[in-house]
């Protein structure tokens, strides 16, 4: 029993080491960069001169700008990872969208901030991959779960200080502020070190971070097909419903108008309740697997309740938004999976390119809910995409193989 007592509390010391501490102020700084568009996106279109009846379609321009950045990004950075080291990715991706984070706040035409948010989301591709797929190798794998969750919870954090960041100051300076942000947390990672899981592969002659070891295997691209589906309903939550919330607001008829901002800023403080709670769940289930399909069946409930439940209530919408936010909670469940499924040579490109593809489903998705709502309306639009979310996430779910207690010291062969 007092053996036990060690080996825990051993254990839970090495949760807090380096790695997982700079990896999670890393997506700290990644997720307020992001979610600075969504706060900002009205009042710095505006202060652009673009007119009112352009604020939505500009708005996505400049959201799918940002997230085929992502898509591009993630593929080199993950690439990169496997390659040349977790790392290499870790300095690499934070630099870039530093430097994009101040230019965004320097920009004087709608074309030059749709060009530095696709620079930015190159940058931003990069961090939650590489950061995971060092977190899980540093740490022994019965707190690798809490590990990751420290990861997503900051994250979470750096979307809320958003909200904060852009209610004190000007559009610009918050951009300036998120840069400043990333060029201070770059100094702290030269202590870092690398995993010795991949210091190990990299003596072998084996390859590493090769594409077609992944799309040229059927069993492999089955995989990694299905992390992504599994986790579309979190970025349609976020990327339609959640940035769009005035939009939706007006077509509910509220009693006010929805500020984009604060939806963003609760729907992210109910998204660390279901960080926390979903890797809470995921431990003492000793299984990610069941976690991940609670939430996801919690998130249709509340997709339901924001597009069909007549709310005239401003308040009340705020507060399906934060439901919304705590559906969203297996965001880091998902990543750890991806992560998990995989061996150490393709390690990084799968936990670095999955999140990004998710991430850039927006596009798609958002062309099919401005399709849809020109036959169906916003409401039943949106319905419609966020029912073919969910139905592929727990599909895809269904099929996925467990990896709580998988040993993650292994290489994918030919």
């Amino acid at each position: 029993m007092i053996d036990q007592v060690k080996t825990e509390e051993r254990l839970s010391r090495q949760i807090f080491q380096l790695p997982v501490l700079v990896a999670a102020l890393g997506y700290l700084v990644d997720m307020y960069d992001l979610f600075l568009f969504s706060v900002v996106r009205v009042p710095s279109l505006k202060d652009l001169n673009v007119p009112a009846d352009r604020l939505l379609p500009d708005g996505i321009l400049l959201l799918n700008m940002q997230m085929a950045g992502l898509l591009l990004g993630g593929i080199f950075w993950g690439v990169l990872g496997d390659k040349r080291g977790r790392l290499s990715v870790l300095f690499g991706s934070i630099l870039i969208y530093s430097l994009a984070n101040i230019g965004n706040g320097l920009v004087t035409s709608l074309e030059q901030y749709a060009i530095l948010r696709f620079v930015a989301g190159v940058g931003l591709a990069g961090e939650l991959g590489a950061g995971v797929t060092l977190v899980t190798e540093v740490l022994p794998k019965q707190i690798r779960g809490y590990g990751t969750t420290i990861v997503a919870t900051m994250g979470v954090l750096g979307a809320i200080m958003a909200y904060f960041v852009a209610e004190l100051f000007a559009w610009r300076l918050s951009y300036f502020i998120g840069g400043g942000l990333g060029l201070m947390l770059l100094v702290l990672r030269v202590n870092i070190f690398e995993s010795r899981a991949f210091e190990a592969v990299k003596q072998k002659q084996v390859r590493r971070g090769d594409l077609m070891m992944l799309f040229g295997n059927r069993k492999r691209l089955a995989k990694y097909l299905q992390c992504i589906l599994v986790g579309l309903p979190i970025w349609f939550v976020v990327g339609i419903l959640i940035t769009f919330s005035p939009e939706f607001g007006q077509a509910m008829g509220l009693s006010e108008p929805v500020m984009a901002g604060k939806a963003v800023m609760l729907a992210f403080a109910g998204q660390v309740v279901g960080d926390v709670a979903s890797g809470l769940l995921s431990q003492t289930l000793k299984s990610r697997k069941q976690a991940i399909r609670g939430f996801i069946f919690l998130s249709l409930i509340f997709i339901l309740v924001y597009l069909l439940f007549p709310m005239r209530d401003t308040t009340l919408f705020y507060g399906v938004c934060v439901l919304l936010g705590v559906a969203n909670g297996y965001w880091a469940l998902f990543v750890t999976i991806a992560a998990e499924l995989f061996g150490t040579n393709l390690r990084a490109t799968v936990a670095t390119t999955a999140p990004n593809f998710v991430r850039g489903a927006v596009i798609p998705l958002t062309s099919l809910f401005l399709l849809g709502k020109s036959y169906f309306g916003v409401l039943y639009s949106a319905l419609g995409v966020g029912l073919l979310t969910v139905a592929a996430a727990l599909i895809a779910l269904g099929y996925m193989e467990e990896t709580f207690q998988k040993d993650l010291n292994y290489i994918e062969t030919d």
